[in-house]
């Protein structure tokens, strides 16, 4: 049986601007499972943004309650947010956020840098084999500059992954790829999924919502639509077609 791993209930987040009051959430509850591959829908201003902070524990609710594998968000501290993230999530950006000169094992060493705890005894070994993970065990050394852009993003997964998260949120992860290259990128998240991570992707792209295994659609911060999507695409088969 799946385990709840996030659970959101009748969150809210209001932001102050000038004498002015915006409400991006107006009361979403969601809950999501182990193993589940959920792409977040919604037109600018809908609120995914927002909400992909809260997830991440980049930002807290202004009401309502967060729970992250049984641990209320809301009621820790910066330290403990910073250690929740560090332990628990994995990110990955439309931008690839890679440092510039900085190798591609430099950079999936980064995370490591930030843990506290010290939880990965040999953070090389541990980037070396994220990196093979990804498809990139011979680009160790290159630079962002001397990849591809599917290559950056598979670095900025790598990243993601290296601190063994519960969750990877993904933001736009493909919107800086062209077809062939964000195919590849799906066929990768859907791998992962069969191993048994969860992923949160955000996309404004129907034909990329279509690879996940359950869609969330937002409008106007408010929970619009919340379904099994009963036949999701599979990556591997579409890569398989477009080469034939």
């Amino acid at each position: 049986m799946r385990s709840e791993q996030i659970c959101l209930s009748q969150v809210k987040k209001i932001f102050s601007i000038g004498e002015n009051k915006v409400e991006a959430l107006g009361g979403v509850s969601l809950s999501i499972y182990s193993g589940e591959f959920i792409a977040v829908m919604g037109s600018s201003g809908s609120g995914k943004s927002t909400l992909m902070n809260i997830l991440g524990c980049l930002d807290i609710p202004t009401s309502g309650n967060y729970s992250l594998e049984g641990l209320a968000v809301e009621d820790l501290n910066r330290t403990e947010l910073a250690d929740l993230r560090n332990t628990k999530l994995g990110f990955v950006f439309q931008g690839f956020n890679l440092l510039p000169r900085t190798t591609a094992l430099e950079n999936v060493e980064l995370p490591m840098s930030y843990d506290r705890h010290c939880r990965i005894a040999n953070p090389r070994k541990s980037s070396i084999e994220a990196l093979r993970h990804v498809g990139l065990e011979n680009r160790l050394n290159h630079e962002p500059n001397q990849l591809s852009g599917g290559q950056q993003q598979r670095v900025a997964i790598a990243r993601a992954l290296v601190t063994e998260p519960a969750i990877i949120l993904a933001d736009e992860p493909t919107g800086n790829l062209d077809s062939h290259t964000t195919l590849e990128i799906l066929e990768l998240f859907q791998r992962l999924n069969r191993e048994g991570l969860t992923l949160v992707m955000v996309t404004h792209e129907t034909e990329v919502a279509e690879y996940a295994t359950r869609l969330v659609e937002l409008r106007d911060g408010r929970l619009l639509k919340d379904e099994a999507v009963l036949t999701p695409r599979n990556a591997e088969e579409d890569l398989k077609r477009v080469a034939s």
